[in-house]
């Protein structure tokens, strides 16, 4: 088999090899030439799957996306034509709600926040928003869920805590985590957009990591621009990989679209596709995940105090600071290439998970959070 993948996917040559040719090419410059004797594609969100992409590939039959967003995929279009296709739902999960964790411990840092006093409302409550919500409200905060499509879906009687959005974006912290989809009644494309941007109070915290074009950048420079400011945290931008530039310097931290790019999170999305194939071509999986992870840096910890934000902080950024990203992007936003160049070389990041926490005070909120808890 001749198997075209996304340079950018880890662990791809190494779970593939054994089907045939691995050919690794740049995520944003697979064309339709590439395909011509390919059976199978494998791609990241920076590839365009659609009718010009699969103008003349005869022999394709197997696609994947090694990410939870589907967006960029014509799925029907590969259905109409009989092209099995699998994404990796949930594949990074956690490295997006590490990112989260992240970013709050060091907003609260910078303001004099005590998160237990503060409620998040978490825009979409899929894989993805649900596990940022459970690593909240291990922080002790407030969670508010909202999501429509799943809310309408609760059966009659059935318990829910969702709200709408109006109620969302009255928390104190916003963070979305929804696809980007353009009609019908729960259209995300600007779902914050210049109406709701300017409604906002002065200093609300916002967070995107789920879509750039989510939230209507254009609109926020203009509110920025003002004297009002909002307090942004954005890993994701209208017109990647090209940024609104005059937008980065109005955020409290800006990465290049990273939040799900810990080295568990793009292993896990690889992998979910090649068990995919696997069961597609009726094979036992040969590899083990974990056997092509390497060992993490730090491995296990004491705590010496009980759990508060201070210790929190710590482990936290022990094992990710967000910071480093926001340095990096900002240092190097003028640069041509720039925002792939930094996905491409994206540093080794390990998920909260590879910390494993022993003693008395690794507690039931550090496992909430991520953590490993290694029983007394």
């Amino acid at each position: 088999m001749k198997i075209v993948v996304d340079e950018n996917m880890p662990h791809a040559r190494e779970l593939f090899a054994e089907f045939g040719e691995v050919i690794p090419l740049p995520g944003r410059q697979i064309s339709a030439a590439d395909l011509l004797d390919a059976d199978v594609l494998l791609v990241r969100s920076v590839t365009r799957v659609d009718a010009s992409l699969l103008a003349n590939c005869p022999r394709l039959g197997f696609v994947g996306t090694a990410t939870i967003g589907r967006d960029h995929v014509d799925s029907a279009l590969l259905a109409a034509r009989g092209i099995p296709f699998f994404s990796a739902p949930g594949c990074n999960k956690y490295s997006v709600g590490d990112y989260v964790i992240s970013a709050l411990l060091v907003l609260a840092e910078r303001h004099e926040l005590t998160l237990s006093e503060m409620s998040l409302a978490v825009i979409g409550a899929g894989n993805t928003g649900e596990c940022v919500a459970g690593k909240a409200e291990a922080l002790g905060m407030r969670v508010l869920r909202c999501d429509p499509p799943r809310a309408r879906a609760t059966s009659a009687g059935e318990a829910t805590d969702f709200v709408d959005y109006q109620t969302a974006l009255g928390a104190d912290i916003v963070s979305f985590h929804v696809p980007i989809t353009h009609g019908g009644p729960d259209a995300t494309f600007h779902l914050l957009g210049e109406r709701e941007i300017a409604t906002l109070p002065a200093g609300k915290f916002l967070i995107n990591a789920a879509r750039g074009e989510v939230w209507d950048n254009q609109a926020l420079l203009a509110r920025q621009q003002g004297n009002a400011p909002l307090r942004l945290v954005m890993d994701v931008w209208e017109g990647e990989p090209e940024p609104l530039r005059a937008l980065v310097p109005y955020t409290e931290l800006a990465t290049p679209h990273i939040a799900g790019y810990s080295l568990e999170g793009k292993a896990r999305g690889t992998w979910m596709l090649y068990q995919a194939l696997c069961q597609q071509l009726g094979r036992v999986p040969r590899q083990d995940l974990q056997a092509l992870l390497p060992v993490p840096e730090v491995r296990e910890l004491t705590p010496g105090v009980a759990t508060d934000q201070a210790l929190l902080k710590q482990l936290v950024h022990l094992i990710y600071d967000v910071r480093r990203d926001d340095a990096r992007f900002r240092n190097r936003l003028h640069q041509a290439g720039s925002f792939d160049e930094q996905r491409k070389q994206y540093p080794e990041r390990r998920e909260f998970s590879s910390l494993r926490l022993t003693g008395p005070f690794a507690g039931d909120a550090l496992a909430r959070l991520g953590f490993t808890i290694q029983p007394d």
